[in-house]
């Protein structure tokens, strides 16, 4: 099963794109970010303290452009793995979401019994 996010199209390489998903029994912020010709998304939430991300709705990358970046305490992610690379959570990772670009769209993948 799956569920469309967005069109391919609608996802540049280094922008990201805000979605809800449910998640831990409750629906939740989440993003779909393109990096370096891969999709990777990712609940909006931050391994430090439970905040989302993004500075303005949609803007999770740095002023380099390489790094995705909690905007209440400028922890660092790498944009493939997740994985915080500078700031209070080095080590920590933010929680992946299954995707697949596919058919000109970018699709969220659930498991049978998943909510939407």
């Amino acid at each position: 099963m799956s569920r469309l996010i967005c069109a391919a199209a609608a996802l540049a390489e280094g922008s990201a794109l805000r979605f809800d998903v449910q998640c831990e029994g409750r629906r939740q912020a989440a993003f779909v970010l393109r990096w370096r010709g891969g999709v990777h998304a990712y609940v909006n939430r931050c391994a430090h303290v439970s905040l989302e991300l993004d500075w303005n709705p949609g803007k999770f990358f740095d002023a380099s452009g390489d790094w995705v970046i909690c905007a209440a305490h400028g922890a660092l992610y790498a944009p493939e793995s997740g994985e915080c690379v500078a700031g209070p959570c080095v080590g920590g990772r933010l929680q992946p979401l299954p995707v697949a670009e596919q058919n000109q769209g970018i699709y969220l993948l659930l498991n049978e019994g998943d909510a939407q």
